[in-house]
């Protein structure tokens, strides 16, 4: 017979959900911040979003959640909290803040409808384009972008979520993972600075950012090949 977890264990793996869970508060922060006008609120919620859902898979590796709490469905409160943070929130901001007009309802309902097919990450991909909208969101401000490009730019990442394409999942495919994840971490910090300066960041460190995403675009496809073949 298994022995039941310690209550140590149990109590672990709860702080664990719990932190995981705690990305729908920082949804509600977030929210806030559009409807009160605060966009750096906004961005800040959800950047510290970000790093909650790049660090709750290894810490519920790290107290084995899925051992001692196996009735808790820790991957369905990840989906449901990523989808809230990074799918409605940059929705909602981008619209609020006037980045796509009277033709907002329909893009941003394709964005919402398309993005619910793309939280199931087989392996160590996530196939077709991944929901990272509050990084779209984030540059298509930054850089003004005119409403009409912005739709443009919605409705095609939108059709992307239905090609399968393998896109990198940076804690989790091994393939340059130190690489990755140190160029994950320069691109953060420039994120950071960004969003404190926002809505007028250096340009020029705007632009540097994008090196990342470009970096991550190319071995993301290079990959995707490399598995066809």
């Amino acid at each position: 017979m298994e022995r039941a977890p310690a209550k140590g264990g149990r109590i672990a793996g709860w702080l664990v959900h719990m932190y995981t869970a705690g990305g729908a508060v920082l949804a509600f922060a977030g929210a806030w911040g559009v409807v009160h006008g605060y966009d750096r609120v906004a961005f800040g919620a959800m950047f510290a979003a970000t790093i909650v859902d790049s660090t709750d898979g290894a810490l519920a590796r790290r107290f084995d959640v899925k051992g001692v709490l196996p009735d808790i469905d820790g991957a369905r409160i990840d989906d449901i909290v990523d989808y809230i943070t990074f799918v409605f929130l940059p929705m909602l901001l981008l619209e609020a803040s006037g980045g796509l007009y009277w033709w907002g309802l329909p893009v941003i309902a394709v964005v919402l409808l398309s993005s619910m097919y793309g939280f199931v990450a087989p392996d160590a991909f996530f196939t077709g384009f991944p929901s990272y909208w509050n990084v779209v969101v984030l540059y298509l401000l930054v850089f003004r972008v005119p409403p009409g490009w912005n739709a443009l730019v919605l409705l095609v990442l939108s059709s992307l979520v239905f090609v399968r394409i393998g896109y990198v999942y940076p804690s989790r495919t091994p393939v340059l993972r130190p690489l990755t994840l140190t160029l994950g971490a320069i691109w953060a910090t420039m994120v950071a600075v960004m969003i404190a300066q926002f809505p007028s960041p250096p340009r020029v460190l705007a632009i540097a950012s994008l090196g990342f995403p470009v970096y991550y675009l190319v071995l993301s496809l290079w990959l995707n090949a490399r598995r066809a073949r």
